[in-house]
């Protein structure tokens, strides 16, 4: 028998687990601003746990709780939290060619987040097809467990460690952003990705200014979605143009 097929099964969860630790030092921030900010719109604590628990879905949450507590419409809620989380539509195509047969997927994917997406998207080709449902496993559950942890803390204990170390309230409204830029950052390289990110950011800006808070996010998403395609468009015009001329 070979030493593969020795390999204990769990291995893999915990190759996934220990993969993802790098990830807390951004979740665990986020998810305790998380729960402080829940508890002061109005939410309990076992309602914030719960929020963190089934919709699981960072800005998404943020946005939930922020209309929720100024009195929106349960449709417009609903509606702007599902328009958020339209980029999993692009995540699961990506990841589909490495994802094995197995009825556990469509369960495993409430774990699908921007961070263990990126690294799953680099991390699963190179993983043996019989370790990628284990990796997977490990490192999404640790992250939703880290996520549900730090928002009860946050719920919990939040005011008293904002009452006992000030600047912490002053820092903890910017994780999510700092979370994002770390994200979004590297993709500055790219004069493609410089411009869709830009105009992003200019309309949220310019919205929010507006007094368009509630629409701010997915307007200025469709905004530097429809950018990023005119520039991919014309740069594969001009492509085929310069193609043809060769040819020529």
């Amino acid at each position: 028998m070979s030493l593969q097929a020795t390999t204990p099964s769990y291995r893999p969860w915990l190759t996934g687990m220990s993969e993802a630790i790098p990830l807390l030092g951004g979740y665990v921030p986020v998810a305790i601003s998380f729960g402080l900010i829940a508890t002061q719109a109005g939410f309990s604590t076992w309602e914030a746990v719960l929020i963190s628990t089934l919709i699981y879905a960072g800005a998404s949450q943020f946005l939930f709780v922020g209309m929720v507590a100024a009195g929106a419409p349960l449709w417009l809620v609903v509606a702007m939290t599902l328009l958020i989380n339209l980029r999993h539509v692009v995540y699961a195509p990506n990841l589909a060619p490495w994802l094995t047969s197995s009825r556990w997927w469509p369960w495993l994917m409430h774990g699908l987040t921007d961070q263990i997406f990126a690294v799953a998207h680099a991390r699963l080709p190179q993983l043996p097809a019989s370790q990628r449902l284990g990796w997977f496993t490990g490192a999404a559950l640790l992250a939703w467990l880290s996520w549900i942890g730090g928002t009860a803390l946050g719920a919990v204990a939040g005011g008293e460690l904002i009452a006992r170390w000030t600047l912490m309230g002053e820092i903890l409204p910017f994780a999510l952003p700092a979370l994002f830029l770390v994200l979004i950052a590297p993709r500055f390289t790219s004069r493609r990705w410089s411009l869709a990110l830009g105009l992003t950011i200019l309309s949220a800006l310019l919205l929010t200014i507006l007094g368009l808070t509630n629409l701010a996010i997915p307007l200025a998403a469709a905004c530097g979605a429809l950018c990023f395609q005119v520039v991919k468009f014309g740069h594969s015009q001009r492509s085929e143009h310069a193609q043809g001329d060769r040819h020529e």
